[in-house]
């Protein structure tokens, strides 16, 4: 642990430091910052922990500090983010020193080699970097593994990799000042090594990695001896001839070319003017091309939107990356899904999703506002859902479980909007991570698919169930949720989407995850259902259910779950058959749940079930003879 933040709650009574001792701290480099500011506490007990000269207390805005004198050296702490504890410096050999170096010249003493023992000036390349958002909240544990990092994605040695500053901004963002020096025995780079280094950082062709996450350029700073053309001195003569006056123009043309970097270098460092130029590139190329019905907004008004990424507004995170509550200038609240570095796309391909996803429009599906494609991030803003996922309202900690009625609801909605995506979308999709996580419910509990992250462009299969043709690709989705054929053979069709639906039917079923201490609910139900006994695992927190609807809604699920692809039902039965079940519940089932979301088209589906209908009476249910003849509407257990 680096850093426990217990800042902005009502905390009291007294920090008891002295009863807190630690372990772990074997090295300079281990850093701890407790962050206890604007809270209630009272008093600070003193400890030996706190003599760690590593670990820093934060008691800023608590009434402690305006009660006693004592306690400035920890309520006087700046904001944990900002701290800025010098690097430990290496012990310079004899006779070393950066006064040796001609500063006038940008040359400068490199610092990784005196571990070596090795005293070298040379002309390092100055780079502004800036890690956008950083695994860690602490920099020095992690200061070798950065120059570890880069010398290996920049292919040099570890020791041409110096940090000469670094500060917390805004974000949390980590700004790093890298200068990139010559290999031991050289004072400067050749003109192709340059060439190649300014290329890599130019074009952002450096790898992503997972504990720095992605990053950007601020600028990149080529001193002498690399901005000017070195020019033989001529032999002096009187007069000035030829050689004389093309000397003068050279040299002046090289001191403006220095002069006006050394201004651009300035301005950049105190206003982000490259970063903004950089970063904003590819965001013009968007803005002449208007995706209708989807609106385009700044990083600076994502920024605004979440207080800068707070992560108490992050409500969740997928493969795509992180989804945050936002408040637009409007007021309107919206989920904002910002991508991680592995999920960037090329210009083309982000337009392309863009494209597709603003062509979505149903009632069930999760709608797409805008968009973000600047400074080198990429987001995309959601309509807001405010009662989450439909997974937090299964979970046995839930303080509002959903009734039977709620749950043929949502599993009805849910089905039209996957039906949406088969047949009417344009072009066709497939989802692939159909899930109970992916399943949202508004302000009245209507459900919305969401997620089209891993979408893949399908053939349309037919209304009355005809199966449609395949695509091969990549096995993605979510274990417990994943079609086993395609699994197997890697050929993605509608019905993996089926599956997928079929094991959240089982959910609602049963109130479980789809895998859970090691078993997985497809095998349970099935064999709860081959013993007899699939009462024992329907959901106890569901209320009372009719017991005529029961038993088609669990034959639908294992009809869904069927490892024969060719053996599962159509998206357009699942709906059919999800409508029948939602006409068999007694009104005093249904008037409790909204009737919009799950209203029933009679002219929008073929009227041939692929289930027999019936009317079941309560003993024809499995496994209800191990109760008795006859079993009543189910009293929560």
């Amino acid at each position: 642990m680096e850093l426990l933040q217990l800042q902005n709650n009502s905390l009291d009574g007294v920090v008891r430091s002295d009863l807190l001792s630690h372990d772990s701290f074997t090295n300079e480099e281990s850093v701890f910052i407790m962050d206890f500011r604007n809270n209630n506490f009272t008093d600070l007990t003193p400890g030996a922990l706190l003599a760690v000269p590593n670990i820093t207390l934060q008691l800023g805005g608590n009434p402690a500090c305006s009660a006693s004198q004592n306690l400035s050296a920890y309520c006087n702490v700046q904001n944990g983010y900002n701290l800025s504890t010098p690097l430990p410096l290496m012990p310079v050999p004899a006779g070393c020193s950066d006064a040796t170096c001609d500063r006038s010249r940008n040359q400068e003493l490199n610092y990784g080699l005196l571990e070596f023992g090795s005293c070298q000036c040379a002309y390092p390349i100055n780079v502004g970097y800036r890690l956008k958002s950083p695994s860690f909240a602490i920099y020095q544990p992690y200061a070798d593994a950065l120059r570890e990092y880069l010398a290996s994605r920049l292919f040099i040695n570890q020791y041409q990799v110096n940090v000469s500053d670094f500060s917390w901004i805004q974000g949390p963002r980590l700004y790093v000042n890298l200068k990139i020096f010559p290999p031991n025995g050289s004072a400067e780079f050749n003109s192709s090594e340059v060439s190649r280094l300014y290329s890599q950082f130019a074009t952002f062709n450096i790898s992503g990695n997972r504990t720095f996450g992605p990053h950007e350029i601020l600028f990149i700073f080529l001193g002498f001896p690399y901005n000017v053309s070195r020019v033989e001195t001529p032999a002096p003569v009187a007069g000035l001839k030829a050689g004389a006056i093309a000397g003068i123009v050279i040299g002046v043309a090289a001191f403006t070319a220095v002069t006006a970097i050394s201004v651009l270098y300035f301005a950049v460092k105190r206003w982000g003017l490259f970063s903004s130029v950089l970063g904003r590139r590819q965001a013009r190329r968007y803005k002449r091309i208007k995706v209708d019905g989807v609106q385009d907004f700044t990083f600076k008004e994502m920024m605004k939107a979440t207080d800068s990424f707070n992560s108490t507004l992050q409500v969740g995170q997928g493969g795509y990356g992180k989804v945050y509550k936002g408040t637009m200038p409007d007021g309107r609240i919206v989920a904002i899904k910002r991508a991680e570095e592995e999920s960037l796309q090329g210009g083309k391909e982000f337009l392309t999703e863009l494209e597709a996803l603003s062509r979505l429009h149903h009632r069930n599906l999760v709608s797409l506002i805008g968009f973000c494609d600047d400074e080198g991030e990429q987001m995309l803003i959601y309509e807001f859902m405010e009662n989450g996922t439909l997974r937090d309202h299964l979970n046995a900690t839930s303080k509002s479980p959903l009734g039977f009625a709620r749950r043929i609801q949502i599993a009805l909605g849910s089905a039209k909007g996957i039906l949406y995506l088969h047949t009417e979308a344009n072009p066709p999709l497939i989802h692939r991570d159909i899930k109970a996580t992916n399943i949202l419910l508004d302000e009245k509990l209507a459900p919305k698919v969401a997620d089209f992250g891993l979408s893949k462009l399908a053939p349309a299969p037919e209304l009355d169930g005809a199966a449609a043709g395949y695509v091969s690709t990549v096995v993605k989705g979510t274990p417990g949720y994943l079609d086993p054929e395609y699994f197997l053979t890697q050929k993605l069709t509608d019905r993996s989407d089926v599956y997928s639906f079929g094991v959240v039917l089982l959910e609602l079923l049963t109130g479980r995850p789809p895998i859970s201490a090691g078993k997985n609910l497809v095998r349970e139900v099935h064999m709860a259902d081959d013993a007899g006994m699939i009462l024992s695992v329907v959901d106890s927190r569901m209320g009372p259910y009719p017991a005529q609807c029961l038993k088609p809604f669990v034959r639908l699920a294992f009809q869904c779950c069927m490892d024969d692809t060719d053996s599962r039902p159509s998206m357009a039965e699942v709906v059919r058959e999800l409508e029948a079940i939602w006409r068999m519940l007694p009104q005093e089932y249904t008037s409790s749940a909204d009737n919009s979301t799950a209203s029933v088209d009679s002219n929008s589906m073929p009227t041939k079930s692929f289930l027999p209908y019936n009317p079941y009476v309560s003993s024809d249910i499995d496994g209800s003879n191990l109760v008795s003849g006859t079993i009543p509407p189910i009293i929560p257990r």
